[in-house]
């Protein structure tokens, strides 16, 4: 059951209005192929006995795609990956299409039609659709699901889109920042604990994502957790002034990529002795390769056990 206005919400979010003509993209059917998980050699037999979409051609012959053929046959797609034969999706008008996809609920089988939806309002820096997406999405799934689900996986797809230099770092820049503000905006509207702070939120010098730690910090401070967000890219300098503090008894600390100059391993080291008093707490890909065992360090490998954590240490710390 669609909620009501559901319809007209998803429809007019789908469509991700056109901006300035200079915003035109090009995509070949190898970006398309990666894109909508289709292959190219089926999107070549769509073209031809289908009228929905016809690719144009560089003088060398070969297919090219632009924004509003991105958009069709992401609708397409989408269809397509729920069950709907092609056939039928062809017979439908631009405008039954449109409204085909504004009636899809948000559940675990539709996020990726939402991620795609969110890659298409990117391309054409709709920042009004692409904000319409998220509202929607946490007003249906939650604010968390929608991040873990469907803003995540959108950034993964934008970082890929990006290497290919098949979306600018404008665009990028463009879409994290409006998801960082949302997860800003969570984190203001959720009460501040009354009890000083006891655990440390940072990535350590060198590492510069800082979007997980934001959402790290709105789940802590959801779960009761005081927390001294120090943010990316911390020096032992700056840690130093809270290794006498009494109340600080975690220093949590995220990471994604490896380090340029420093091991993992030898990281994790010199914490443990420069704060042998405090418990180390490890997330994020990068700490997945450490080889090493240390008594007070506890390394969170999985979404799982980073939320078993949040919602139960503090429990644990109460009880000490």
């Amino acid at each position: 059951m669609v909620p009501p206005g559901g319809s007209k919400v998803f429809a007019k979010v789908g469509a991700c209005r056109q901006t300035a003509k200079k915003n035109m993209q090009q995509f070949t059917i190898k970006d398309v192929e990666n894109l909508l998980g289709i292959k190219a050699h089926t999107l070549r037999i769509w073209e031809l006995r289908y009228p929905f979409f016809a690719p144009k051609r560089k003088e060398s012959k070969h297919r090219y795609y632009e924004n509003d053929d991105l958009k069709t046959l992401l609708q397409v797609a989408f269809l397509y990956h729920l069950g709907w034969k092609i056939s039928k999706i062809a017979a439908l008008s631009a405008q039954e299409r449109m409204d085909a996809v504004g009636a899809i609920e948000p559940n675990r089988n539709t996020y990726p039609h939402f991620v795609i939806q969110l890659v298409a309002c990117s391309i054409d820096f709709d920042e009004g659709g692409f904000s319409q997406i998220i509202e929607k999405l946490t007003e249906e799934i939650g604010f968390e699901r929608t991040i873990l689900e469907v803003c995540f996986p959108f950034l993964q797809r934008v970082g890929l889109l990006w290497v290919t230099n098949r979306i600018v770092p404008a665009q990028e820049h463009f879409s994290s920042y409006l998801i960082q503000n949302k997860i800003i905006s969570e984190i203001e509207n959720t009460p501040l604990p009354q009890h000083p702070p006891e655990l440390l939120l940072f990535t350590p010098k060198g590492e510069f994502h800082e979007m997980p730690l934001l959402f790290l910090h709105y789940m802590l401070r959801k779960w009761g957790w005081s927390v001294l967000f120090l943010g990316k890219n911390i020096t032992f300098e700056v840690l130093e002034p809270f290794k006498e503090n009494k109340e600080i008894r975690y220093l949590f600390l995220h990471l994604l990529t490896n380090f340029t100059q420093l091991d993992p391993d030898i990281y994790l080291e010199q914490l443990v002795r420069h704060f042998p008093d405090k418990k180390i707490i490890a997330s994020g890909r990068a700490v997945h390769g450490v080889q090493r065992q240390f008594v007070n360090v506890t390394r969170l490998l999985s979404d799982d056990a980073i939320r078993k954590f949040i919602e139960t240490g503090r429990s644990a710390l109460a009880a000490h």
